[in-house]
């Protein structure tokens, strides 16, 4: 690693560490400007006294660390953190616009409204949202404004099936969610709100999960619409802990790596009509409207900055650097929102399982050399072993739960995901024209999906397939991690990896990195 790699993963490390710091523990905003100021003393004097270079990272550690902090306190200074505490547990009538896609499970629908009026009085400039939990029917959508009456109410942590207490309401703080309203009254006024590109988009997608709903039945439909356009219909709650008990709950969501696939069909198709440098910024659009119509996820988000830095890196002629390119990533998304460092699940164990594809992959294929590359076999038993080994400890701390059947089950599984996108895609995008002409393709994706919940179901039978486990300690989570780095290191060291394949089974594998 040369020296300028180092100035930047100490400077994005120590930013990382210090909104990791204030996430849990609020020194108060003068400890941190004291920080800042402290870390650009020494620096002053590190370069007026002209000492050693080195010596600069302390003052780099501390000027990162303390601008991390800045950035929670700022970000936790304008949440609005108390705009409608006067109407708790009282029941009061809002007005506001459904400002995401609603989430539908099997008994409800999630509306994350913003609100505009309270009581028929305007509220002030706070920005102030609530999660509305209603019943399933009628379905609303992004930009409908509703009017909804029932009890306000703070979010509570609640106890999980495990027996872990999931911080609920630190979840949905990083969101600047603090309200919630229980099956309240919901009416429809108007539509038409919200961005309008949003809505084009959502338009789109709801058409294509239309078409798809015609021809394929449930519950396949559902888990092609998340395969393929990362829909949030629910697949009920007995087929999504078979998914969980089978290791194989990360194919429910879209998987990040198609966000670079998707890119790479926009560049090649552009690539027949325009120049070079058109082609790759019709990818680039390809990426951030794919990104904005499936919902934005953090795994999402992660992999589309991660692809538009692919695609950077082509443009201007530069090596792409996957390791750079994640941090990069990871950096961005926490400088942007940094509450979802500490508190959403899904960016720890998104993050986690694509750095054990890029170190952790790389170890494994140099033993599995006896394995057939006969249908992507080999490649599948690596990345789900990197991924399930390097989330592992994540996984005992917030869930408690070891599925004993994941790797056969994903390498049965995952095999057929790819070919199941493909189909699903054109049986949803051909019935935008005739229903009658979806039929081969609808079949073609129905069989493949029978075959991925016929897997599942089999499995899931088998007696203790799935384990709980006792509470994991944060400390247990943090020594195992340590102990990650320190074989990560000794394989290092003894050169049984090199960039080139660990960039290789990373581009390959990063089909799992998805939460």
């Amino acid at each position: 690693m040369d020296s300028a790699a180092r100035w930047f993963y100490v400077g994005i490390g120590s930013f990382v560490a210090g909104v990791f710091l204030r996430s849990f523990v609020d020194f108060g905003l003068s400890f941190s400007l004291f920080v800042l100021f402290l870390g650009v003393v020494l620096g002053a004097y590190v370069l007026l006294a002209q000492h050693n270079t080195v010596l600069l990272f302390v003052p780099l550690v501390c000027i990162a660390a303390a601008l991390g902090m800045l950035r929670f306190d700022l970000a936790d200074a304008f949440a609005p953190r108390h705009a409608l505490d006067e109407f708790l547990d009282a029941k009061v009538t809002l007005e506001g616009v459904v400002i995401d896609e609603p989430i539908h499970k099997e008994r409800t629908q999630q509306l994350r409204i913003r609100i505009e009026n309270v009581e028929n009085s305007i509220v002030g400039e706070e920005d102030a949202k609530i999660l509305v939990l209603a019943a399933t029917r009628p379905k609303y959508n992004y930009g409908d404004k509703v009017r909804v009456t029932g009890t306000l109410k703070e979010p509570e942590a609640f106890e999980t099936d495990n027996g872990r207490l999931f911080d609920y309401p630190a979840y949905l703080a990083k969101d600047n969610i603090f309200y919630q309203m229980l099956y309240p009254e919901v009416e429809f006024l108007e539509s038409g709100y919200g961005n309008p590109v949003k809505r084009l988009l959502f338009g789109f997608k709801n058409a294509f999960l239309s078409r798809v709903e015609r021809v394929v039945p449930e519950p396949h439909a559902a888990l092609l619409g998340g395969l393929v356009v990362g829909a949030q219909e629910s697949l009920g709650d007995e087929l999504l802990d078979d998914f969980r008990a089978t290791g194989i709950i990360h194919i429910v969501v879209l998987s990040g790596y198609n966000v670079t696939i998707i890119a790479e069909a926009i560049m090649r198709f552009a690539g027949m009509f325009l120049p070079h440098l058109a082609a790759i910024g019709f990818g680039a659009l390809g990426i951030v409207l794919f990104a904005v119509m499936t919902g934005g996820s953090a795994t999402i988000v992660r992999a589309s900055i991660m692809a538009l830095l692919v695609v950077l890196a082509r443009a201007t002629g530069r090596t792409y650097d996957i390791t750079r390119a994640l941090f990069v990533a990871g950096f961005l998304m926490v400088l942007v929102s940094p509450k979802i460092l500490a508190f959403d699940p899904s960016f720890q164990l998104s993050f986690l399982a694509t750095l054990g594809l890029i170190y952790v992959a790389p170890i494994i294929e140099t033993r599995l050399h006896f394995v057939s590359t006969k249908w992507q076999l080999r490649e599948v038993i690596v990345a789900t072993l990197a991924t399930q080994i390097f989330v592992l400890p994540l996984l005992l701390f917030q869930v408690g739960q070891l599925s004993l059947a994941a790797l056969p089950v994903n390498i049965l599984v995952l095999a057929a995901v790819p070919v199941t996108m493909f189909v699903g895609f054109f049986a949803g995008m051909v019935g935008l024209v005739s229903t009658v002409l979806s039929l081969p393709f609808a079949y073609a994706s129905y069989g493949l999906l029978s075959y991925i919940l016929g897997v599942v179901s089999l499995f899931a039978d088998i007696p203790f397939v799935s384990v709980a486990l006792p509470v994991f300690p944060a400390w247990g989570m943090f020594l195992l991690y340590g102990a990650y780095v320190a074989l990560l290191v000794y394989f290092h060291k003894k050169k049984t990896t090199t960039p080139a394949a660990a960039g290789v089974v990373a581009d390959s594998g990063s089909n799992l990195a998805r939460r």
